[in-house]
């Protein structure tokens, strides 16, 4: 897990990428919201901004105020701007990782931030000591593979909805 400082760091850029792209961030889904640093961030930033957290935990709902939900069953009745969907999916097996995505795809008018540790991760990137190993580990080309059905890849976690009218050049996204 990151500390509040890095999330709110991470947070911030995400929110400037967005600014970058023109998207006016005025709608939030914090999907997997667990202490809720995102939320945060955006109600001390962003006051204006509507949040919608979620979480399958209901310690973590009760404890800060998400709303219980299963991603990979849960179809958000509405779109939000930015959608964020950090270290979550690896919890779910493939079949639920598919539909996770489906869902997050149909939440998202603009940009998804999508962090999850991948297999070369979790062989060379993570530390060890605080990182969780009871989860489905998958290739970062098994992601992509999944993730671009929906999305165009940004760079940086960020990936664009393919209905958005956010223009990538060449070299931001995905190689063709």
């Amino acid at each position: 897990m990151h500390s509040r400082r890095k999330i709110e760091t991470l947070a911030s850029a995400v929110h400037q990428f967005c600014n970058w792209w023109d998207v006016q961030v005025r709608s939030v889904l914090d999907v997997g919201a667990g202490v809720g640093y995102w939320s945060d961030w955006y109600r001390n930033s962003h006051p204006s901004t509507k949040i919608v957290s979620v979480d399958v935990s209901e310690h973590a709902c009760k404890k800060y105020g998400h709303e219980r939900r299963d991603i990979s069953s849960w179809t958000p009745k509405r779109k939000f701007d930015l959608v964020i969907c950090q270290s979550v999916l690896q919890y779910l097996d493939d079949q639920a990782a598919r539909s996770a995505i489906k869902n997050l795809a149909g939440a998202t008018k603009n940009v998804l931030f999508f962090e999850v540790p991948t297999k070369n991760d979790l062989r060379h990137n993570v530390d060890r000591k605080v990182t969780d190993f009871e989860i489905y580990s998958r290739s970062g080309l098994w992601y992509r593979h999944e993730l671009n059905k929906y999305f165009k890849q940004a760079g940086a976690g960020l990936w664009v909805i393919k209905s958005s009218n956010i223009v990538l050049y060449e070299l931001e996204g995905n190689a063709k």
